[in-house]
């Protein structure tokens, strides 16, 4: 089940409509041997999560061409990460960017982890054990491309990107395998969206689908048996919409990445109701950076952060109940080359972000202010890796 710990870098590929996938060669640190870190000295503080040990971890996928693989980190309770191991898939990936948010999902039981095959046009689903991951299934996307992945109690929904783009569903059996649902998958709004990001919200009663190529958010009620409904589509406030968090009240907060026009990306806030019927609560809130794509939000609904990939920086944004949001700091961070996917812990203490170009995954203190501070850099992850879950 392990795989070799030996990773081939594959080159990025760079769409210019998605910018936010592009690999920004400001520089390109020596890559090393999975698991070598560079950090800082932090103080251990006990994080009191109710995780169990073996559960506190970060993980992304290889996006290998020769075998699609899980790297899963340790996390201490200071938030610093050491390498653990890998984990084939029983797929393979394409070995560069998807312009995508959520290649990998977790339970909210920690239980499970699901991920994507882009490159077999398949999704895997692990058992999450305390001493490693236990591969279940691996089974077709019901599409071609698979680069997103959601699931809510026992269903589970796949974006694919490619051919006749679509979402299609699965059940999860008790002992973690996928298992297709019928009649469940639909298509997007067009043929070829350029979708980014499937989740979830509304406690499980809608699907919501970012779709870049179209500047359209995409809407599915599922019924209790996992099909969908009706589709229903709004235009985004700005072009290109990418990733997005899903908040309290319905709202979402979704990146728009203006096509990666310098200094024009923004955050915008929709609502959702559990017809999937959408609404512009708040749009394009600006920062001034370049390709926001990926964007989380902390626990409290307080804090939302955004990866801004070409301008190797986060962008922090304060969130109140309403889902209006103000820019909080333009420059929260800066990041290695260009940051990608972004991921907190179970109790927002801390934020990781995967770096595309440095490829390099960054840990961040969350303080109560949402303010960053820097904690470790990880290096050696290959240039096509994608996706990160951290509990």
């Amino acid at each position: 089940m392990k795989l070799v710990k030996k990773m081939t870098a594959f080159a990025v590929t760079v769409l210019a409509l998605a910018a936010c996938q592009k690999e920004t060669k400001l520089f390109t640190p020596e890559e090393t041997a999975a698991g070598k870190t560079e950090q800082i000295n932090v103080q251990s503080e006990d994080e009191d999560d109710n995780l169990r040990g073996g559960h506190k971890k970060v993980y992304t996928l290889n996006n290998a061409v020769s075998g699609n693989a899980v790297i899963v980190y340790d996390r201490a309770s200071n938030g610093t990460l050491t390498f653990n191991d890998a984990y084939t898939t029983g797929g393979t990936g394409t070995g560069g960017g998807l312009g995508n948010q959520g290649a990998l999902f977790m339970s909210d039981d920690d239980d499970i982890l699901l991920a994507v095959n882009p490159g077999s046009n398949s999704i895997s689903s692990f058992k999450i054990r305390d001493n490693g991951l236990q591969l279940r299934s691996t089974v077709s996307s019901g599409g071609m491309r698979p680069v997103s992945i959601t699931q809510h109690d026992d269903i589970v929904f796949v974006l694919n990107g490619g051919g006749t783009n679509n979402i299609s569903g699965f059940r999860l059996t008790g002992n973690g395998m996928l298992q297709a649902i019928p009649n469940s998958t639909r298509p997007l709004s067009a043929a070829g969206t350029g979708p980014a990001q499937v989740s979830f919200v509304n406690d499980g009663k809608v699907l919501v689908i970012t779709e870049k190529a179209t500047n359209k958010i995409t809407t599915y009620a599922v019924n209790g048996n996992g099909i969908p409904g009706m589709m229903r589509s709004i235009t985004s406030s700005s072009p290109t919409p990418f990733g997005f968090a899903d908040g309290k009240h319905g709202n979402i907060f979704v990146s728009e990445a203006v096509g990666g026009a310098p200094g024009a990306s923004v955050l915008s806030s929709y609502r959702v109701g559990d017809n999937g019927s959408i609404n512009l609560v708040n749009g394009s809130v600006g920062a001034g950076q370049s390709a926001a794509c990926w964007v989380v939000l902390t626990n409290n609904g307080k804090y939302a952060y955004a990866t801004n990939t070409a301008s190797n920086n986060i962008s922090s944004f304060a969130v109140n109940n309403s889902g209006n949001v103000q820019v909080a700091e333009a420059i929260a961070v800066t990041t290695m080359a260009g940051p990608i996917d972004a991921a907190l812990s179970n109790n927002s203490k801390f934020l990781y972000v995967l770096n595309g170009g440095g490829h390099s995954i960054q840990g961040y203190r969350v303080e109560n202010n949402g303010t960053l501070n820097f904690i470790q850099t990880v290096t050696g992850l290959p240039a096509g890796a994608t996706g990160l879950v951290a509990r």
